[in-house]
Formats: C-alpha cells, sequence, structure tokens
C-alpha cells in the first residue's frame, strides 16, 4: 500500500506486526502539481495561513445551501410552531447570521473578513420532511466569503437539530455545499454551470 503524506510521516497503525510494510513518499522541497493547489499549506507540509496582501478588492458574494432532514414528527411540530424551545426557522435564521460573522474563529485558517451582507433563508419541504437552508455571504475586499455562506448555513442546521432533537434523534443534516460564488482572480462559479 502506498501513501503519500503532505503534513509529515503518518502515524504507525495499531495493531499492524513488523512483517507488514508501508511505503511512504516524503514532501520534497518542490511539492508535486496537486500539492501546488493546496492553498493552505506550505512547502514544507505545515498549514499556513494565506497571505493576501497583494490581492486586489474586489466584490466578492458565496451562496451555500443544506438540507436538515426532520422526519414526520419533528417536520410537523416546527411547521406548527410546537417545538418546546421556540420559534425554530427564526432561531436558526439568526445563529446562521451570527455564524457567518464568527467563522475564522471556528475555521482556524480563514481570514476576518468585514462583511457588507450575510442572508440565511429557511424554508420547509413536505416532499422529503426537511428544512431548505440557503445562506449568502458578502464584502468588498481581497478574500472570498465562501467559507461564511458554508458556515452561515452549516451553523443554522445544527441549531434547527439542537431546537428539534427532543422530537427525534434521527434528523440528519446534510449536502452542505457551496452553490455559486463571484469576484476575486478566479471570477464566477456556479454548480449548475
Amino acid at each position: 500500500m502506498e501513501m503519500e503524506s503532505i503534513f509529515g510521516e503518518p502515524p504507525t497503525p495499531s495493531g499492524m506486526d513488523s512483517s507488514t510494510s508501508v511505503q511512504t513518499q516524503s514532501i520534497s522541497s518542490e511539492p508535486c502539481k496537486s500539492q501546488q493547489t493546496l492553498s493552505h499549506v506550505d512547502t514544507s507540509g505545515q498549514a499556513s495561513m494565506v497571505d493576501i496582501s497583494s490581492k486586489e478588492d474586489s466584490n466578492r458574494v458565496a451562496v451555500a445551501s443544506c438540507r436538515v432532514l426532520l422526519g414526520q414528527k419533528a417536520f410537523s411540530l416546527v411547521a406548527a410552531n410546537q417545538i418546546a424551545k421556540g420559534d425554530v426557522l427564526n432561531v436558526a435564521k439568526i445563529a446562521g447570521i451570527s455564524g457567518a460573522k464568527h467563522t475564522s474563529n471556528l475555521i482556524p485558517l480563514c481570514h476576518n473578513i468585514g462583511l457588507s451582507h450575510v442572508r440565511v433563508d429557511l424554508s420547509l419541504n413536505e416532499e422529503d420532511l426537511s428544512v431548505e437552508i440557503e445562506g449568502e455571504a458578502a464584502t468588498t475586499g481581497k478574500t472570498g466569503v465562501e467559507m461564511e455562506a458554508m458556515t452561515a448555513v452549516a451553523v443554522a442546521g445544527l441549531t434547527v437539530y439542537d431546537m428539534c432533537k427532543a422530537a427525534s434523534k434521527d434528523i440528519q443534516i446534510t449536502d452542505i455545499r457551496l452553490e455559486q460564488k463571484s469576484g476575486g482572480k478566479s471570477g464566477f462559479w456556479s454548480r449548475n454551470q
């Protein structure tokens, strides 16, 4: 079995006897092509915050989404606004906005960004008994807001779970993903291109 490590030597798996060999390939001072795309890893394989000081300011917007599968009992309670902890959709919306504003405190290598706008929308989907969440973050600056948009929907989804967990332990938070982004050197990208 061959394994390439970008963070130094891998730990020795427990339970392996001395006759089992694992081949590893160390990082050279010149990373391979695929490693050059890892912007948060330096040439020695260490985690590193990206220096954005030479980048130009641009208008940046990112939209992310997520789905919370509730099941019949929790869905019915949310739809009737009968969850004991309160109004699930409004509390989750506020939590998502707050989450976007705190992204750099949660994700270690994210830059602290001055957000100009955050939107979090939650809607009930009767077909699959879910809460659909969409979040948008915007700024004018040197780095994108994809992580802020994804943190917004993730925190909103976790809040839905927290508020509904007494009704069901089978709730699932799924499909946290970037839907589109604009601005910066890479320009516009959309999942639906």
